[in-house]
């Protein structure tokens, strides 16, 4: 088998097969292991409150961004409860009462906040019919909940008379300070309970009214307005500026620098923004060209010095015969049914190959490109500081501007308040650090800094650039026989309180700076980063996949959704379509006789039946095009399968996708289809249009003209079909679709014109480009 000629180093080699990840974390202690952030967080108040006035306050350290995180978290805890939706009380992620789990973030809400308030709520429960039982000298067993109600079962009743007893009535919070126990087990669902009718979510209204929810709608007594004068390059040093010119403007309170911070606080946003002007015209920096080569980023992420590591291999058989999916035909024109390829029998594999295969795919930086840009308001006191802020992670950014500032964590209070979607490590977190410096200037004076639309796309971290180089060989039965995945990316995790240096861009900028950090990848356990789905999801007997992670970062790179799963899979699912093409082969039977895991197949199965794949060039118009992908997010969580049509025009346009996902218990059907469909709006675009632009010194694309993003107009139909698993275990949808949404649409592109675009965006010049090479 060959394995290329890369110098993998052997002290940083790691093993990481395909393994299920349970959301638990195993201690040194006899405690019982609780599930998602339960673990960590065990006292039962941390999360719940049941009051007098019939009513349930609910604490959850995951945070709402759009993606209706709170209603679904609701209805997780008015089910264990037996309670109505309308006595739920969502309350605001805070630094001061609410359980930290860490970041919002890897389509983990459902899975860990939701898991632990499934069983948070089931030992509230149990100790509230405890404690009614013996105030009723009645068996618990007896007893059941409705509504907050408890009152004896309906076969335990006599004459008409029924002991009840309630939540309301026994409200005590002092029954929930305690650690949660032994696991009780949580009530079932009906697999078809979700279906009956959605939930309305919890945030919208106030939001299809225009009511103040936001963080940009935060009015404090007495509060001023900052903005942020941010250096126009990565490199740049501020070398010098007239303060008192910007001092003496009508309404400016003060002027704030700090090595190359720079800032104002006036008395209400439009004499900020003057202000902010007059420093732009004011401010001399000193640029230095430190940036890559915009059009060749591949061959700079490989020439670039590394951290290579193994991320997994296989060598050898690996499915019993027992196990065996049914068999299904490889090409169109068979009439015979080819039998599933050998190494899903369990047999050893000749490794001669007849056909090799050798395709590199990549993708450029990507902004997140929040419509709304990025706000904080601070308030600094002589031994404390207040934050509000749309961070992801309010105890992790904490902890970092405790870092900053050089003060006890237990000082700063930092409270969520909800901003414009958010897709990863946007700006959220730096703009908090700079109303905090700004506030340090006017203590007791709240101050609220927005950034300018140039700040957004232009200051905030990027989702890193990608290449990806796949190899394949295949047999003379049209069996995938060795796969090779090699991923060359930064890393995609550089978000505060994960570090003792912190990473908060303002932090760079001050007289005495923190050093520049490099971004890292999580543990492949924990979902990975530029190595997420670099496992194959087929049962290729022989595979091996290696990340190598860039060690020089002069465009400051991390977590954007999906992380680097979006250019994973749209490579090996470009590869997989690219085989079955050369074959002479269907791409959906070539896929299924790859595939053991039934999950996988039902969805790959549920989008090509949706999509009425057998049929779907019956009628088919001059540059109309089908394409297929399929994938299971971080190998651990979701299914998700994606048939794309496209029509390649003047330009190539998305018209419809229809997906099938399984995210195995669904909580909230509505929920479910949001997030799936927002996911591959976003991935259109990111296809489509998106990409960085930049010369040597700066970010060129500091606009919506220069950084466009997808149209109303331009956004295709999109259909949804939820294969349920109520006895699974609930994981996450905002990411799932990512991956496969960029490979059909890339596929597809390949069945109307017969071109292989392999390098993201797909525009009109990089098909011309990839049409003339291929002639």
């Amino acid at each position: 088998m060959s394995h290329g000629n890369e110098n993998v180093n052997p002290s940083t080699l790691r093993q990481a097969q395909d393994r299920p990840s349970s959301g638990r974390m195993e201690t040194s202690d006899t405690k019982t292991v609780l599930p998602g952030s339960l673990q960590t967080n065990r006292r039962l108040s941390q999360w719940l409150s049941i009051h007098a006035n019939g009513t349930v306050s609910v604490r959850s350290g995951k945070v709402e961004l759009g993606q209706g995180i709170a209603t679904a978290l609701a209805q997780i805890v008015a089910h264990e409860l037996d309670v109505a939706m309308s006595r739920i009380r969502m309350l605001t992620a805070n630094t001061t009462d609410s359980p930290n789990e860490g970041m919002t973030s890897g389509s983990l809400s459902v899975q860990d906040s939701g898991s632990a308030l499934r069983q948070v709520c089931a030992q509230v429960r149990q100790i509230y019919l405890q404690v009614a039982s013996a105030q009723l000298n009645v068996p618990l067993d007896q007893l059941e909940v409705v509504d907050g109600s408890i009152q004896l079962r309906e076969q335990q009743r006599s004459h008409g008379e029924n002991s009840f007893t309630s939540y309301w009535t026994l409200a005590d919070d002092a029954l929930l300070q305690v650690e949660a126990g032994n696991l009780i087990a949580h009530k079932s669902v009906a697999a078809t309970a979700i279906f009956e009718g959605a939930t309305p979510r919890l945030d919208i209204p106030d939001k299809l009214t225009g009511q103040p929810r936001f963080i940009h709608d935060i009015a404090l007594p007495g509060m001023l307005h900052g903005r942020v004068l941010h250096p126009p390059s990565p490199s740049a040093v501020l070398m010098q500026v007239d303060l008192a010119a910007v001092q003496a403007l009508p309404g400016v309170v003060a002027v704030v620098r700090d090595g190359s911070f720079l800032g104002v606080i006036a008395d209400d946003e439009y004499l900020a923004t003057l202000a902010l002007k007059k420093l732009s015209v004011l401010a001399q920096w000193q640029e230095t060209a430190t940036l890559p080569p915009m059009h060749d980023l591949p061959a700079f992420l490989r020439a670039q010095p590394l951290e290579t590591t193994l991320v997994g291999e296989r060598l050898g058989a690996s499915t019993p015969v027992g196990d065996q999916p049914t068999a299904v035909p490889l090409g169109l024109s068979q009439s015979k049914p080819s039998p599933p390829c050998r190494q899903a029998q369990g047999e050893w594999v000749d490794m001669t190959a007849v056909r090799n295969f050798n395709a590199s795919y990549s993708r450029p930086f990507l902004a997140h490109a929040s419509i709304g840009p990025s706000c904080a308001v601070a308030r600094f006191n002589s031994t404390s500081l207040e934050v509000w802020t749309h961070s992801q992670g309010i105890y992790n950014l904490r902890a970092d501007l405790a870092l900053v500032f050089n003060m006890p964590a237990a000082s700063i209070t930092v409270q969520h308040v909800e901003g414009a979607g958010c897709y990863g490590h946007n700006g959220a977190d730096d703009v908090a650090c700079d109303a905090a410096l700004l506030a340090r200037a006017v203590p007791g004076r709240a101050v609220q800094v927005q950034w300018t639309r140039e700040s957004e796309l232009g200051s905030a971290p990027f989702g890193p650039a990608m290449v990806v180089e796949l190899k394949a060989q295949v047999d003379a039965d049209g069996c995938i026989t060795d796969w090779q995945h090699n991923v060359w990316s930064n890393g995609h995790g550089m978000r505060p309180g994960r570090s003792s240096t912190p990473v908060l861009l303002a932090g760079t900028l001050l007289e005495k700076p923190f050093d520049k950090q490099i971004a890292v990848n999580a543990p492949l356990a924990a979902g990975g980063g530029s190595e997420r789905n670099a496992v194959p999801l087929y049962n290729f007997a022989h595979w091996r996949a290696i990340n190598h992670r860039v060690l020089t970062m002069p465009i400051r790179s991390s977590a954007l959704r999906s992380l680097g799963a979006h250019c994973n899979v749209f490579a090996s699912e470009s590869m997989m379509d690219e085989i079955a093409r050369a074959l002479g082969a269907d791409p959906l039977a070539l896929r299924l006789r790859h595939l053991t895991d039934p999950r996988a197949r039902t969805v790959l199965e549920a989008a090509a039946d949706m999509a009425n794949w057998s049929q779907r060039h019956d009628g088919k118009s001059e540059g109309q095009g089908f394409g297929l992908a399929c994938t299971r997010y971080k190998n651990t969580g979701a299914y998700c399968a994606v048939v794309a049509k496209v029509d390649a025009g003047k330009d190539l346009r998305v018209s419809k996708l229809w997906i099938a996902v399984d995210v195995g218990r669904v909580i909230s059907a509505d929920g479910v289809v949001n997030q799936i469909e927002g996911g591959a709006i976003q991935t259109v675009s990111w296809v489509l249009k998106e990409a960085v632009q930049f010369d040597s010194t700066r970010i060129q694309s500091t606009a919506w003209e220069s950084y466009p993003i997808l149209r109303f107009s331009e956004v295709p139909e999109v259909d949804v079909r939820i294969i349920d698993h109520p006895d699974q275990p609930s994981v996450g949808a905002g990411e799932a679709t990512h991956g496969p949404v960029a490979a059909a649409i890339a596929n597809a592109l390949f069945d109307a014109l017969g071109v292989r675009v392999r390098d993201m965006p797909l525009t009109t010049e990089a098909i011309t480009k990839a049409a003339m090479a291929a002639d």
